[in-house]
């Protein structure tokens, strides 16, 4: 990141933690630093944070001891794909296979969305992410049966988590693409919608970008597009017409630039950097609306001082069949194969990608929100290479919770090993006989 970017500060507490406000206290919870202490929780805010032992919870206020885990800044996601999401083995066409005139043949099953979005999105807060960006397409023959469906998700999400859809058209130019022009200002007016779009499937990429950029001045919002970035004369374009928007921008997932040679590459993110413009990368695979696999050049981008974030794509749909949505899957991925240190691979799925979104900054703090997201493990790398157990809390309440247990067999050669938490419990007919236990 560049080294002039101001640091956020804390946000003013709100009236969420005044006088009768839930309270909570994170007992013997361990920080990145190394840190080991009690977080107290009121209201959606940190309200203090002390040695372990030091704090008690507010009377009437509830308890949790996180001894074993690290405790760290939720993660959210930047890209995820609501409408699709969990239809790898539904009957049919894809649900993004459309034609260029943006036609469907196959009618639009509004209650079947909501109902897959509902269950990707609780599986993506189960992982952590207690906030999402959700892209949803809209077209012609199908209006906007999906973003409804997705609005209601959203709707029902309410005190889980924050769900926000972008309405993505494919084609906006031209005599044939007046009722998505139509289509995209009319998901606008719903509220709470980011402008989307995909200028590389438009016959006119520059006209698309265009429509998208007066759509989101028009109303005030951040843009965020599909792009695979592998053409840097379009990339300056929207560098200079991002520029002038004055909203943020987004752009996603890039992997074309990673095919570009550097140099050029390396122009172009300057200009993106210039014109305050983000990239979302998908270190877990595509996603349907992307031309090809692959991951956009985080580290150039970062380089170059690119706000870059990362997201999940697919979640199991025909794009990517086995998507598992886990923003700690995306940084490991940047940690084991894209040359990031543990910390700066978790910044993407965490502060980066809250930034994107344009939501505030959290630290473990006080005064910072009290979205936090506690994994079993001592270190950031361990818990990013096994983050099985996990607690959720999002605006001061948990709201999710996983836990693992892994149960070995007593073993016939007696191996003299090392063993920890040896909890016993009576054996089942056909499992392990007695072994010990360890919680993950």
């Amino acid at each position: 990141m560049s080294a002039d970017r101001k640091q956020p500060q804390p946000p003013e507490d709100g009236a969420a933690t005044g006088a009768g406000a839930t309270s909570l206290l994170l007992s013997h919870a361990r920080l990145a630093d190394g840190r080991a202490v009690d977080v107290r929780l009121v209201g959606d805010r940190i309200e203090a944070v002390g040695t372990a032992g030091s704090l008690g919870p507010v009377a009437g206020g509830a308890r949790v001891d996180l001894t074993g885990h690290l405790l760290l800044p939720a993660p959210a996601e930047p890209h995820a794909h609501a409408d699709t999401a969990l239809s790898a083995d539904s009957p049919g066409p894809a649900p993004y296979d459309v034609p260029c005139d943006g036609s469907y043949d196959v009618p639009c099953d509004g209650e079947e969305v909501q109902r897959r979005a509902t269950e990707a999105a609780l599986l993506q807060l189960g992982h952590g992410a207690t906030a999402l960006r959700a892209h949803v397409r809209i077209a012609a023959g199908r209006g906007l049966t999906s973003l409804d469906a997705v609005l209601r998700t959203r709707r029902s999400l309410h005190g889980l988590g924050e769900l926000t859809p972008v309405a993505v058209p494919r084609l906006l130019t031209g005599v044939a693409g007046a009722e998505e022009r139509a289509l995209l200002r009319d998901a606008v007016r719903r509220g709470g919608v980011v402008v989307g779009g995909r200028p590389d499937g438009d016959p006119d990429p520059a006209g698309h970008l265009e429509a998208v950029l007066t759509v989101a001045a028009e109303h005030g919002v951040p843009a965020d597009l599909h792009t695979e970035g592998d053409d840097p004369v379009w990339l300056a374009r929207l560098a200079a017409m991002a520029g002038e928007l004055g909203a943020g921008v987004t752009i996603g997932p890039c992997a074309g630039l990673a095919r570009l040679p550097s140099e050029v590459a390396g122009r172009a993110a300057e200009r993106l950097v210039a014109a305050g413009v983000a990239v979302v990368c998908l270190p877990q695979g595509g996603c349907g609306e992307a031309g090809s696999r692959g991951v956009a050049p985080v580290g150039l981008l970062r380089a170059a001082g690119v706000r870059v974030a990362a997201g999940s794509g697919a979640l199991r749909d025909a794009a990517n069949p086995v998507g598992r949505g886990d923003p700690l899957e995306a940084a490991y991925l940047l940690a084991s194969q894209g040359g990031l240190a543990p910390e700066e691979a978790y910044g993407a799925v965490s502060a980066e990608a809250r930034a994107v979104l344009g939501l505030p900054e959290v630290r473990v703090e006080a005064g910072f929100p009290a979205e936090l997201l506690a994994v079993r493990g001592e270190r950031l790398a361990g818990v990013l290479s096994l983050a099985y157990s996990r607690i959720v809390v999002h605006r001061g309440r948990v709201v999710a919770r996983t836990s693992a247990v892994r149960e070995y067999c007593d073993s016939a050669a007696a191996l003299d090993l090392p063993r920890q938490a040896r909890t016993k419990r009576p054996p089942e007919p056909g499992g392990p006989q007695a072994g010990p236990v360890v919680r993950s």
